[in-house]
């Protein structure tokens, strides 16, 4: 019965249906009942003699063994297309990444090169215009030790003042920040002298630096904004 066993197991392995077990089973199947209900039934003594039974005994176990081989060989096949079938998903898993690569330099090619960035160049910005101020300033043409004014402004920056003299008294301008003279103009009578100074925001003091004049009252407060 071994020997039968492995004659049938290389073509039994060779089957990829469950048609052989189902030919061994049919046969076991048929062999059963043939005993069974066709000669035992009819021949109550069947088998009448030991060779008989011997011969019956072999045929089944011949055709049992046949059955399970068939049953277990049928059973273990179906195995190898599921991993027949997993490669290709592998494959086309593993070809995924590589088919974008190719698209991507595809794309690449096409189109060129990506441009570099543009560059932002910041234009330094514009000095802001110099603020000047003109004022006009004038002595008190009847001799009197007085400014035509006591109060003047003017925006930071370069200030200039026209001062005008028409006194018959020699007067000047001078322009200081508590004690410290910023500017000044000549001393004289007859005529107009500009003073031009540059300020920052603050107060400051313009008066005649004529002897006594300034304490006579000829002087004025400048405010800078």
């Amino acid at each position: 019965m071994h020997t039968v066993a492995l004659h049938l197991a290389p073509v039994l392995a060779a089957e990829k249906s469950k048609v052989p077990f189902y030919v061994a089973g049919g046969a076991l199947v048929l062999w059963a009942l043939l005993v069974s209900l066709g000669l035992g039934m009819r021949k109550p003594d069947f088998p009448s003699n030991l060779p008989g039974q011997r011969t019956v005994s072999a045929i089944t176990a011949v055709l049992v063994l046949a059955a399970v081989s068939t049953a277990v060989i049928t059973s273990g096949s179906p195995a190898k297309p599921a991993v027949a079938s997993a490669a290709p998903q592998a494959s086309t898993a593993a070809e995924a990444p590589a088919a974008a690569t190719a698209t991507s330099e595809a794309a690449t090619s096409t189109t060129g090169s990506a441009p570099a960035p543009a560059t932002t160049t910041t234009q330094p910005a514009a000095p802001a215009a110099a603020v000047s101020t003109k004022l006009a300033l004038a002595a008190d043409p009847g001799a009197q030790l007085l400014y035509n004014s006591k109060q003047l402004s003017a925006k930071a920056g370069t200030v200039t003042i026209d001062f005008t003299n028409a006194s018959p008294l020699e007067h000047n301008l001078t322009i200081a920040q508590g004690s410290t003279v910023l500017g000044a103009t000549p001393t004289f009578t007859g005529g107009a002298k500009g003073l031009t100074v540059k300020l920052k925001p603050g107060t400051y003091t313009f008066y005649c630096s004529v002897p006594g004049h300034r304490q006579a009252g000829m002087e004025g407060t400048l405010s800078v904004s």
